[in-house]
């Protein structure tokens, strides 16, 4: 089968490799289509140790059951499907937070991923989908399903209705631009984004009615914004983060660009201001975010490009020197 493979540091493959076998409990998937994650990117710059060169990426997807070792699971059935394989039986997992859980390991990273032309993954992890979804929207629900997270996490922490609150989101990639399309959808009307690609900038003028700046060129108002979305996680955006959000807001960090860095815990404690992190989705969310696709509460994606990955390698590039205005790439099989 065809995959496109990770050789090196800003190098991708388009390689011939073994049809995947099938263990027990696993289905095999032909891909239908798969995005490119932020994290695939990190890697393809050879910052994650985790994911070493002759690894094939890729965990944002859409496919059809080819084979089954599960007889529950029928062949011909399309899915999504959870890349964070969980136990199960920890403390998390029973909590109903398996993305915390603590024996975790994910397609893409400790197994093959999705750019290929077919994967196995345990069946636990597949997700249903109406089986008239498009591919691309079912592709979109990995990554749409962290924004759903996020914002299910802010709301909990706000004191007044998120349709009141001025919102900033500091990031115009695929998280932030799904971050704000959701707000919209939930009712939030005064949204501005911060985002250093003008034509990125463009697209969720268009598509997420925000307001948007180059952080390059103007600072958002201090003090300004009930929520703050931090969807690259800098030093700087960081710092602005805070700056911006108002004395008892809530500031979310979701992007890990910079690992560690100092911020304002003056501000922090003497403006009670509540600091969140995140990580990924439950498979509640992930089930929430197929329904909320579905249905067009993210829009009609029309700022989603799609690609074939014979073309893998050229969007990395791409992606990279932000040549494209659309925040995500979904790649599909075959031209």
């Amino acid at each position: 089968m065809k995959a496109l493979v990770y050789t090196a540091p800003k190098q991708m493959r388009l390689q011939e490799r073994p049809y995947p076998e099938i263990e027990d409990g696993e289905v095999i998937l032909r891909i239908d289509a798969v995005g490119i994650c932020g994290s695939d990117m990190h890697a393809w710059h050879g910052h994650d140790p985790r994911r070493s060169p002759g690894l094939v990426l890729g965990h944002e997807l859409a496919g059809t059951v080819v084979d089954s070792a599960m007889r529950q699971v029928k062949t011909g059935t399309r899915v999504t499907a959870n890349p964070l394989i969980t136990c199960g039986t920890c403390e998390y997992c029973v909590q109903g937070r398996n993305n915390l859980c603590a024996n975790r390991t994910m397609v893409g990273m400790t197994r093959p991923g999705a750019y290929a032309e077919f994967m196995s993954i345990p069946a636990s992890s597949l997700i249903d989908i109406p089986q008239d979804m498009s591919a691309l929207q079912a592709a979109l629900a990995e990554p749409a399903a962290t924004a759903l997270h996020a914002i299910n996490l802010i709301m909990r922490a706000l004191t007044r209705p998120l349709p009141e609150c001025r919102i900033l989101v500091i990031g115009g990639g695929a998280i932030g631009m799904l971050s704000a399309l959701l707000l919209r959808s939930y009712g939030c009307d005064d949204v501005t984004m911060a985002e250093v690609n003008p034509l990125r900038r463009e697209s969720a003028e268009r598509y997420a009615g925000c307001v948007t700046f180059d952080p390059r060129q103007s600072s958002p108002a201090q003090d300004a914004f009930a929520v703050v979305i931090d969807a690259v996680g800098s030093v700087a955006t960081r710092k602005t983060a805070l700056a911006a959000v108002k004395p008892g807001g809530v500031v979310m960090h979701i992007g890990l660009q910079d690992w560690a860095s100092e911020i304002d815990m003056r501000k922090l404690t003497l403006a009670e201001i509540t600091l969140l992190g995140t990580y990924t989705y439950t498979t509640a969310d992930l089930r929430a975010t197929v329904a909320a696709l579905y249905r067009g509460a993210f829009g009609a994606l029309e700022w989603v490009e799609t690609r074939p990955m014979s073309q893998g390698a050229q969007a990395f590039n791409d992606l990279d020197a932000g040549r494209t205005s659309s925040a995500k790439v979904v790649m599909v099989p075959a031209e």
